[in-house]
């Protein structure tokens, strides 16, 4: 991801450079023509992004006071447009400005929320974007140089593929995995596309040329599910050998904690105490500006929706905590995200003995009643104060557990709080038999 990240940010000094190269910027409106776009584009892209952290958050944390998730999608809309038609302004890319826009929203608690609620738009763009791809495809260009740009396009995934597994040899993956790593990553990348046509645009090359280029890039892609087959063993290979490395309590052990009240705060702490990578999410405002403040990442999102855990790693993770107030959690959403991520555990926080009664037959890790557990701590110690011996004060505990328990199932068992009323302590000392 970091290679690739990487890659997409180089296109801001090539698609500047390409502008400052071109005899046929347009000067209507004052536009800054020549190399006098570099400092413009780079305080242009300063800026957004800036204006992204100072404006754009404060626009998003009203809009999720208000709770009107559709105009989540259409700030982003606002904020691309409108980025995108300040760079066209200078005589650069909208494409460019659209990526900036990526990167302001990118930087916000927001994300996960916006990614899932533009999700149904990215997969239809996506597929408009290849069949794109696919027309500008040039075929008389690669009949009248069909060696050239086989050989070309050769080139260009065989020496990408050589660099990036150099890269991923010093960062010390295994060969396996570095060599998949490079093979996959060979093929040149969408913003050539943007790149070729501003170049031809500003005439920086002819048409022909950037028919040859594009139908090199377009050929280069082609090869993606052909790479993708070839590396397979070798990622296999790599997966179960970082799985053996790792051991169940690797540092790759993710979690993932809903709910970021005092509850939530003290179980994602304790989980990154142990070196766990924790992401969290709340759909109120006010607790995610107190985390920044204390320099905690927060995402905002309905950590009850599917799409949203997904977009914040539920895939990946290896512990799920639900640490949400009040009786939120029904047994048919807690199937729901078993089946959608089987290889997390999930843990519960169960706000009363109704929650937890409802939940009795899910599938859950860990269940744990809050009330009860403060309850027992506050006991114990009232016990110790009055000088209760602690061996004691451990069978009266575990006493009361086995009661309750007991009493707990009788009551899911009946479907009736008033269930299992006979073991009850305060209806007279109880008894066991």
């Amino acid at each position: 991801f970091s290679i690739l990240l990487f890659q997409d940010l180089s296109i801001i000094p090539l698609v500047t450079i390409v502008a400052a190269l071109s005899t046929q910027v347009a000067s209507e409106g004052g536009a800054a023509t020549g190399w006098t776009l570099l400092p413009l584009a780079l305080a242009a892209t300063v800026g957004l992004v800036l204006a992204g952290r100072f404006l754009l958050r404060p626009l998003f944390r009203l809009i999720g006071r208000l709770g009107e998730r559709e105009m989540f999608v259409v700030a982003s809309l606002f904020a691309v447009v409108a980025s995108a038609a300040i760079m066209q302004s200078l005589g650069l890319s909208t494409a460019l400005g659209a990526f900036v826009a990526g990167v302001m929203l990118a930087d916000t608690p927001y994300r996960h929320e916006l990614e899932a609620d533009i999700e149904p738009f990215r997969s239809i763009l996506l597929g408009l974007f290849f069949i794109s791809v696919g027309m500008m495809l040039d075929l008389q260009a690669i009949a009248a140089q069909p060696l050239f740009v086989i050989g070309m396009a050769a080139l260009l995934v065989t020496t990408k593929a050589a660099l990036i597994t150099g890269i991923g040899l010093l960062a010390r993956l295994p060969w396996r995995g570095a060599l998949a790593l490079g093979l996959l990553l060979s093929q040149g990348g969408e913003f050539g596309f943007v790149l070729f046509t501003q170049a031809q645009q500003g005439g920086v090359i002819d048409g022909e040329t950037a028919s040859l280029f594009t139908a090199i890039v377009t050929l280069s892609m082609a090869t993606t599910p052909f790479l993708m087959m070839a590396t397979a063993p070798l990622r296999r290979s790599t997966t179960q050998s970082a799985e053996v490395r790792a051991g169940p309590d690797g540092e790759t052990a993710q979690a993932l904690v809903i709910g970021f009240g005092r509850f939530g705060q003290t179980v994602a702490q304790m989980l990154a105490m142990a070196g766990l990578d924790v992401t969290m999410i709340d759909k109120r405002v006010d607790p995610i500006d107190t985390a920044e403040d204390f320099g905690i990442k927060v995402f905002f999102g309905d950590g009850l929706r599917l799409d949203i855990m997904r977009q914040a790693g539920a895939g990946e993770a290896k512990v799920i905590c639900f640490c949400i107030d009040g009786d939120q959690l029904q047994p048919d959403f807690i199937a729901s995200v078993r089946e959608a991520f089987p290889e997390a555990a999930l843990f519960v926080r169960s706000y009363d003995r109704r929650t937890a009664i409802r939940l009795a037959d899910s599938d859950i890790a860990f269940q744990v009643r809050e009330l009860r557990e403060s309850a027992i701590a506050m006991s114990r110690a009232a016990l110790a104060w009055i000088d209760t011996d602690e061996s004691e004060i451990d069978g009266l505990e575990g006493q009361f557990r086995d009661i309750d328990m007991t009493r707990l199932r009788s009551q899911a068992k009946a479907g009736d709080l008033r269930a299992g009323q006979e073991t009850h302590v305060l209806r007279g000392r109880y008894q066991a038999e």
